[in-house]
């Protein structure tokens, strides 16, 4: 069942960050136009932007598990290539992420120089998460997830920092590397279900119901998940990303970790389980070991971090194992644990490397030995980042508490020992991420870091629809849940339904209606 409505709302969420990004750059050439004029132009796209995605999750159905706000176009259908575009219960929330953050991107982590072309790439980057999230032609989300790599690339090499050079390049080599078996993929299957039905067609509806064989299967779903497993990123294809997220201006990391790296985990989600059930429960146990070890490296090398932007970077790492752990125990806890994860790391991720910029601008460096006792001046600042770093240790009451909870107990229902040892991995953060703060924070301050001015109200402003987001989520998660189980119980019954794994269900304590069925593939 789908819900489509007559306004296109979906059409509109992609393109207007496009044409704000185009009007951006078209006014920042005129002569005389002001530096505060483009980042205010910028602010209201993405403003507007915040609002029709605010718009679609008012009207978004809670009865359905389909897609919904449909748009269908004969754009290129003599190639089978349609404008078709939806959303669901898994990608709602995506959609929502993105469009909180990027206008406290652009109005909290501005740059210095050049700010047409910052805001014409930041825009565009925009319209190219919008489209990732609501496509549901296998072709139009591979456009616009090759797009992102465009902007990025710009972001980072144009306004990082000593290494941005070097970064850069090994972030669009990486991904876009990964992103030619995605392409390879994509063309395999359709031809399959082309010479099986007569039709050409790239929609992820109709190429649901393409029959592959095993070895087929297979080797689809490597190819599609060697290029999200990359963009997330995971273990052992995560070694662009601390690169990346250290040498990137503030903003894009921001961005890249809390939006981009979320297009790989979603892929898995929402193309190769529906596409590749079989293959994904199968390889279950690879990719939940992978997703463990991930877990754990991730933490140790955090540990050993003394540059507070590569500490978060690891910690991502870590945080992505996470995700995947829950996605690849298939039930209902777990699956819903991973896509409320997406969410929750996402604020939580944005909001630490927005306060390390801010804590960069003062004092700049990032380096823990050269940071003291910053509680002293800056008390706002120290208070708010405790805030987000309890919450990334999942403090009970803030909003990561619960996404790891679903994930740890929807895993432990079907892959007990994967769960036990993940576990560790909450251990771990907490340590690295108390130490951290205890070392920027408390101790005796000394002259230079006496001098750290504390958050600005502008700063304070920016900051606080997250917190409030952070504190929200950790209470009260019920609206968000209910809008992600219907997506979810559909998902974990069509891979029932098509690997014939029956199990009892396991009821999702806290959630309204869910039917969590277990699958095969895990110790009991």
């Amino acid at each position: 069942m789908t819900a489509t409505h007559a306004f296109p709302y979906l059409t509109v969420l992609v393109l207007l960050p496009a044409g704000g990004s185009a009007a951006v750059a078209i006014v920042g050439s005129m002569p005389g136009i002001r530096r505060a004029v483009v980042e205010w132009l910028g602010i209201c796209v993405s403003l507007a932007t915040l609002g029709l995605a605010i718009a679609v999750a008012a009207l978004f159905s809670t009865t359905t598990g389909g897609f919904q706000f449909e748009v269908f176009d004969n754009w290129a259908g003599s190639v089978g290539v349609h404008w078709q575009l939806g959303i669901d219960g898994i990608s709602l929330f995506l959609v929502l992420l993105a469009g909180v953050l990027f206008p406290i991107v652009l109005a909290g982590a501005r740059t210095r120089s050049d700010a047409r072309s910052y805001v014409a790439w930041m825009l565009l980057l925009e319209c190219a998460c919008m489209g990732t999230f609501v496509s549901i032609d296998l072709i139009l989300f591979f456009f616009f997830f090759e797009l992102s790599l465009i902007p990025s690339y710009f972001i980072i090499s144009g306004w990082g920092y000593a290494r941005r050079a070097y970064a850069a390049i090994k972030f669009f080599v990486y991904t876009f590397l990964g992103s030619a078996f995605l392409l390879v993929g994509i063309l395999v299957l359709a031809f399959i279900h082309e010479h099986q039905t007569g039709v050409l067609t790239f929609s992820l509806p109709a190429l649901v119901h393409t029959h592959l064989s095993s070895v087929a299967d297979i080797g689809l779903f490597l190819a599609f998940t060697a290029a999200f497993a990359v963009k997330a990123p995971l273990f052992p294809f995560h070694t662009w990303s601390p690169d990346a997220y250290g040498e990137a201006p503030t903003g894009g990391s921001m961005l890249l970790a809390a939006v981009l790296a979320k297009f790989g985990t979603y892929g898995i989600l929402q193309f190769d389980l529906r596409l590749f059930p079989q293959a994904s429960v199968d390889l279950a146990p690879l990719m939940l070991t992978l997703a463990v070890i991930g877990i754990l490296y991730g933490a140790v090398v955090a540990c050993a971090q003394r540059d507070l932007k590569r500490l978060v970077a690891y910690s991502s790492v870590a945080q992505m194992g996470f995700v995947a752990l829950g996605i690849f125990a298939f039930s209902a806890q777990g699956l819903t644990g991973s896509v409320l994860l997406m969410l929750n790391h996402g604020l939580i991720t944005a909001a630490l490397f927005l306060l390390i910029g801010w804590i960069y601008e003062r004092r700049q460096t990032w380096q823990v030995s050269e940071l003291r006792g910053l509680q002293a001046p800056a008390p706002v600042l120290a208070a708010v980042f405790t805030v987000v770093m309890l919450a990334s240790i999942g403090l009970p009451g803030l909003n990561g508490f619960v996404s790891e909870f679903l994930v740890l107990s929807g895993t432990f229902v079907t892959h007990r020992w994967w769960a036990v040892v993940a576990t560790a991995g909450v251990v771990l953060a907490a340590m690295y991420l108390l130490w951290a703060y205890q070392q920027v924070f408390h101790g005796k301050v000394d002259l230079a870091n006496s001098r750290t001015r504390d958050l600005s109200w502008a700063e304070r402003v920016v900051i606080a629809p997250l917190i409030i987001l952070i504190v929200f989520l950790g209470v009260y998660p019920k609206p968000v849940l209910d809008r992600i189980t219907p997506s979810v119980t559909s998902l974990v019954a069509q891979v029932d339904a098509a690997t014939h794994t029956h199990q009892p269900p396991v009821a999702l304590h806290g959630t309204k209606g869910v039917d969590a069925r277990t699958h095969r593939g895990g110790s009991r």
